[in-house]
């Protein structure tokens, strides 16, 4: 039987680093080669799409007050994860994302599934005064997002500039895109039709409740309840189970 004389190995810093060099490039080698003659490296799941204007200024929104470092957004595929959160995360759910909310700390619960767990009012009171709704809760209140008005002028620039890092805008998103800003927090609006034509599924709301102004509260809660909600899992676990 062939043996490796380790001792000579582990005592030769030269003849470790060399062969230490030749393992890692085999395995490189082989991880990365098989994806040159891949078109995708991720899965296209059907309901995927861009994030709405609003639900993206939320976005920007949730990432300005770093909301991402204590709440991650990706359910690991563990029996524990997937019985608290619902269905483990999708790579799909992400190929939107620049930069992606994965995160790694959970101070908070983890928002991957959240969309529609809780009434807009909800989500409202529990961002102005957390203990109000979950008295353990040691989040900080963002009572001062119902006083920050969103600016609009200037969303048609950020959908090309999502456009150029590959999210399929449109040009028609892009030119409708201050009127679906807009109509998506208002529910009698003529435009809130077109926005989930544009948009499936972009739930259409009065979001903070106060309906004279279109503010970041709006925002953010759209973008909170977006989340998870764009994918039917149960069609998903049966095609999944048809492979």
């Amino acid at each position: 039987m062939f043996k490796f004389d380790h001792a000579k190995i582990e005592t030769n810093a030269t003849l470790l680093m060399v062969l230490s060099l030749i393992v890692v490039s085999i395995g490189g080698l082989v991880e990365i080669a098989p994806l040159f003659y891949l078109q995708n490296t991720i899965e296209k799941v059907e309901g995927v799409r861009p994030y709405s204007p609003l639900e993206l200024m939320g976005r920007n929104i949730y990432i300005r007050e770093g909301c991402y470092l204590c709440h991650s957004q990706m359910i690991r595929p563990f029996r524990d994860e997937v019985e608290r959160y619902g269905h483990y995360s999708l790579a799909a759910e992400s190929m939107y994302d620049h930069p992606f909310q994965w995160g790694s700390k959970r101070t908070g619960p983890d928002l991957a599934r959240v969309g529609g767990r809780y009434s807009d009012d909800w989500h409202v009171q529990h961002l102005i005064n957390p203990q109000s709704v979950v008295p353990e809760s040691v989040m900080p209140k963002y009572s001062f997002l119902m006083n920050a008005e969103i600016r609009v002028d200037d969303i048609e620039k950020h959908l090309k500039a999502n456009r150029t890092v590959g999210v399929p805008y449109t040009d028609e998103m892009i030119k409708n895109a201050k009127t679906d800003l807009l109509a998506q927090a208002d529910p009698d609006s003529d435009g809130a039709e077109d926005v989930t034509a544009r948009y499936p599924k972009a739930q259409v709301s009065n979001f903070d409740g106060d309906p004279k102004k279109l503010t970041e509260m709006d925002a953010l809660v759209a973008y909170l309840q977006m989340l998870g909600t764009l994918v039917d899992f149960k069609s998903y676990r049966a095609k999944d189970n048809l492979r």
